[in-house]
């Protein structure tokens, strides 16, 4: 396996640890997921360089006590490995190197801290004026007041409360009840929520046991015979630019909200598919993800329980290639719409689908995995499985702490890439119809068991270095606030980071501004990564295939005369 960089060695990071290292990640990646990928990926491995221009990249940047950018480095590397599987198929087989920047991958990982519109980020006082529809906060399943009605809390509270205020009214309420309780009006409300575990208590319990045997994603035929479906002609429009995109011409439904399902159908995208994002004006979404994870796709707004807009949907079902579900397990399959029913009508047009499924807590239909049909997001899954618990020992703490950025949010969207990248490839030799599986529960588990933390003085490096007001950070604190705490050091520390250079700028008609965004960290050889339309809300676009604008001047910046 390769683990060339190239890097300036002379600016290693603290005491010597450089993350060049992501080329262990990417062996002990691979080992866990070998099952899973397609037999041809070895002879990509030697092909994988980690690099980067500026000497930030080689330092562990997050104030955070796990490999999270060696995490998402290796799971670049990999999705570029089937992008080349992929890319060989479809345009021939030539020697593909595959390089991913460090730098780019840490910004990846926090990409909703630096995307803006007309300069303003995500804790701009006047960016909910710039975003349509209502804000919501990411906690109470995007909508707190079933959650606050649960804990005998009014919804809304007449005239204005100090943060502290809310944390410690919100904190009252919720140290009445044992976690006992708190478990039983959860599922009684249908409420996300989890007990904080350490690492060794979640693999102890039963679900952390059957989540232990299975890889960080899997892929399985969902046993409805069709022939291969080779991928599809590039149309004269590809081929006149010159620029070829792996996945050009397939096509993709994304049923997600939030990030990490939604970050599955930006990375097709950059890889050339047309993803489509279906989502109901009924359901509550944050609008400023949205201005992140949207881009490159086209957005439509259908109702699955109106029976035009399910006439509507069943049509683009008819063509599409691959559908991403982002729900809690078992909704989708009450509209009609399971993978064994969408894999019974792809066999009946004799072309099999693709059906991506990623949630928080995984292992859908292992015996064991008792939590797999529990709703929960990013910072339950962190919880339950011992992530929080982590991070605030890092700080110092006997408590628990959420860590900062949606990171594992960002990374089982990178893993269910992987997975769909995966499926297509065997949908393409094999035949058949596929169901891809990942959940951010399995992200962690591969960060803290597979991975594991970083080396003492590496932790005590970051402690040292970052701002202190970070670390009088507890656990009671909201996510925006550890988050905007980390983004001022990673600033002040780390202004590599935030240069225009890093970012892509382009002006987004369905936000009525520019758009920042950061750029793709993935390059690989022959092929181009990178999106062709700008990022709009939810329901912008018109429910069809047809028709969809191109603009190839956000290509050329990631076009690269060769790797080889």
């Amino acid at each position: 396996m390769g683990n060339a960089t190239t890097i300036d060695t002379d600016t290693p990071g603290p005491m010597g640890y450089s993350v060049a290292e992501a080329h262990c990640a990417l062996r002990a990646l691979v080992s866990a997921c070998m099952s899973e990928l397609p037999r041809e990926l070895e002879q990509y491995m030697d092909k994988v360089t980690f690099s980067s221009a500026s000497p930030t990249g080689n330092k562990p940047c997050f104030p955070c006590p796990l490999k999270e950018q060696e995490a998402g480095c290796a799971l670049k590397a990999l999705e570029g490995c089937l992008a080349g599987a992929i890319a060989d198929l479809r345009y021939g087989r030539q020697g593909r190197n595959i390089d991913v920047d460090l730098a780019k991958v840490t910004c990846f990982l926090m990409s909703a801290y630096i995307t803006t519109l007309d300069g303003m980020g995500k804790a701009h006082p006047k960016i909910k004026y710039r975003l349509p529809g209502q804000y919501y906060h990411i906690h109470g399943s995007l909508e707190a007041s079933t959650t606050l009605r649960m804990l005998d809390l009014p919804p809304f509270l007449a005239g204005s409360k100090e943060y502290r205020q809310c944390i410690a009214m919100i904190e009252n309420a919720v140290n009445r009840l044992s976690i006992a309780e708190l478990e039983l009006i959860n599922n009684q409300y249908k409420q996300a929520g989890a007990p904080a575990l350490t690492k060794d208590q979640f693999r102890h319990t039963p679900h952390g046991q059957a989540l232990a045997g299975i890889a960080p994603f899997t892929v399985h035929s969902l046993d409805a015979p069709t022939p291969p479906v080779p991928f599809p002609d590039l149309d004269p429009q590809h081929s006149a630019s010159g620029l070829t995109q792996c996945l050009a011409g397939i096509r993709v439904l994304e049923l997600c909200r939030v990030i990490a399902g939604p970050t599955i159908g930006r990375s097709l995208a950059a890889h050339g598919a047309s993803v489509l994002k279906v989502t109901s004006a009924k359901l509550p979404d944050v609008p400023f993800f949205q201005l992140d994870v949207n881009t490159g796709k086209h957005a439509t707004s259908l109702h699955l329980k109106d029976p035009r807009d399910r006439a509507t949907f069943e049509g683009l079902l008819a063509t599409a290639d691959v559908v991403i579900d982002g729900y809690r397990p078992g909704v989708l399959a009450s509209l009609g719409y399971s993978p064994e029913s969408l894999a019974a009508k792809a066999q009946e047009r004799g072309r099999g689908i693709v059906y991506v499924a990623e949630d928080c807590f995984g292992g859908s239909g292992v015996p064991g995995a008792v939590w797999s049909h529990r709703p929960g997001w990013q910072q339950i899954a962190d919880c339950a499985t011992g992530v929080a618990w982590e991070q605030g020992w890092f700080m110092g703490l006997d408590e628990p702490v959420v860590p900062p950025f949606p990171i594992s949010d960002y990374a089982t969207g990178i893993l269910g890439t992987i997975a769909a990248l995966a499926a297509l490839h065997r949908r393409a030799v094999s035949g058949g119809s596929w169901i891809a599986r990942t959940s951010l529960a399995q992200y962690d588990l591969f960060l803290l068991h597979a991975l594991g933390p970083y080396p003492h003085e590496v932790q005590e490096h970051l402690w040292e270095t970052h701002d202190r007001d970070f670390f009088e950070l507890r656990h009671s604190d909201s996510v925006d606030e550890v988050g905007a705490r980390a983004l001022r050091s990673m600033k002040r520390l780390y202004p590599e980071l935030f240069r225009d250079d890093m970012l892509h700028k382009a002006f987004s008609p369905g936000f009525g501004g520019e758009v920042a965004w950061p750029k793709e960290p993935l390059k690989v050889a022959g092929i181009t990564i990178g999106h062709v339309r700008t990022t709009r809300p939810n329901g912008y676009d018109a429910p069809s295939w047809d028709g969809w604008e191109r603009d190839e001047s956000l290509l050329v910046e990631q076009a690269l005369p060769s790797l080889l």
